[in-house]
């Protein structure tokens, strides 16, 4: 039985491309004008709005691109493409949207050698036929990397040319991939904790290690950073030392993605229901013992693509609140153990159950999100009525759902009593 999806699903496929040398050379030019462009409005978007509390949009900002353009100063941004310039517009609109809803900070300026380099076109500046693409200023297709085909009939709308620090150019096709459907629809449930040491550990009891893609590149990335520092600023030496930094970072992310990638696609594959505690990767970056691992674990990352691809396939991904303790609490039985250390790994509670802490919690973490999904309410402490909290899911209908439905159950033999939760 295949669920129905609401709409075809829009994707991007990624590849990589190796331009003239003409061709670069006009991207190149592309990317300082997307990101002058982009400067020069945020200034007097920023300008207007802390003088006179004016906020400027976009249909503003586009008329005073015309007019930049016919001065002499800025008459440099006629030689590119008109698109990309107004395509970075609506994204400085989109980032202005965003601040003022809360949902993030006050976009920043644009640097050259800080910013990611990028364009973006949309179907008016570029043509593409039988599997050759061509931008606008072009009079060649680009030479890409067909390393997967795209969807049979599919049309891209948008177009993306970037440039990573490593050297290396990608375009992003974004087309509607109609082979997109849900997945069949199955009982499965898994609650998955994340780790350092075990990346993923399932209540199923299965656990996955952390492959440390940092880890073992490290002492090639001390040796390239340590040859950068040795360089002098602004030769062409430290150019090429910081490029060679560049490339051991590319290969682990690259290696790091694969992995993730692979991992989320067969948890997304193999249950309706995945369990996820929400972390503070941002706090935890911030503590100089763990930042290293915690970063190399790119958990957030995990999570990110979980949530998109439940979305693509239609899978259910329930965050827990991460004041749960998940690693005190027993699943056999509910009680809550004091103050555990990090280095224990097992613990025997006083019912006499013996749990490894990685599998307790991914167990605990399964049952709090079925209680979500089954009560329709959150998990996340009600601060504002308590400063302890408890979860916003009722007492009373835990228990009824606890008696009536065994899919409540955490792993062991009896049922998970989340009542005792601070």
């Amino acid at each position: 039985m295949w669920g129905v999806t609401s709409a075809v699903v829009k994707r991007a496929f990624k590849y990589r491309f190796h331009p003239t040398p003409a061709q670069a050379a006009e991207l190149v030019r592309t990317f300082g004008c997307v990101r002058k462009v982009y400067n020069l409005a945020l200034a007097v978007r920023a300008e207007a709005w802390s003088r006179h509390r004016e906020r400027i949009g976009y249909n503003a900002t586009s008329a005073m691109l015309t007019a930049w353009k016919r001065t002499d100063e800025l008459a440099y941004l006629n030689e590119v493409s008109s698109v990309p310039l107004q395509q970075t517009l609506r994204h400085l609109q989109a980032a202005f949207t965003n601040f003022f809803a809360g949902r993030a900070r006050h976009p920043r300026f644009k640097s050259k050698r800080r910013s990611r380099a990028s364009a973006e076109y949309t179907a008016s500046a570029f043509r593409y036929r039988d599997g050759r693409l061509t931008l606008a200023k072009m009079d060649r297709p680009l030479d890409i990397v067909w390393s997967r085909p795209l969807p049979d009939g599919a049309a891209p709308s948008t177009v993306t040319v970037s440039r990573d620090r490593a050297g290396r150019w990608f375009v992003s096709l974004v087309c509607e991939d109609p082979g997109v459907r849900p997945f069949p629809v199955t009982g499965t449930a898994v609650g998955v904790d994340l780790g350092l040491d075990r990346l993923v550990t399932l209540s199923t009891g299965e656990k996955i290690l952390n492959p440390r893609h940092e880890r073992r590149d490290r002492t090639r990335l001390a040796r390239a950073q340590r040859e950068l520092t040795r360089r002098t600023r602004g030769s062409a030496n430290r150019r090429r030392a910081a490029l060679r930094v560049a490339r051991v970072h590319a290969r682990i992310a690259d290696r790091r993605r694969d992995f993730l990638h692979k991992l989320t696609t067969r948890l997304v594959r193999e249950n309706q229901t995945i369990a996820v505690e929400d972390l503070a990767v941002r706090n935890m970056v911030r503590n100089r013992r763990l930042a290293r691992g915690v970063s190399d674990a790119a958990w957030r990352e995990a999570r990110s693509m979980l949530e998109y691809k439940a979305a693509w396939y239609g899978r259910e991904v329930v965050v827990v609140d991460r004041f749960l303790p998940s690693s005190r609490l027993c699943s056999v039985c509910g009680a809550l153990r004091g103050e555990m250390s990090l280095d224990v790994r097992v613990w025997r509670c006083g019912c006499g159950a013996v749990h490894d802490r990685d599998v307790n919690a991914a167990r605990n973490i399964l049952a709090a999100g079925l209680a979500v999904s089954a009560c329709g309410a959150g998990v996340r402490p009600q601060r504002e009525s308590s400063r302890a909290g408890r979860s916003a899911v009722k007492q009373e209908t835990l228990r009824r759902e606890r008696r009536e439905s065994p899919c409540l159950r955490g792993g062991g033999s009896q049922p998970v009593n989340l009542t005792v939760l601070p």
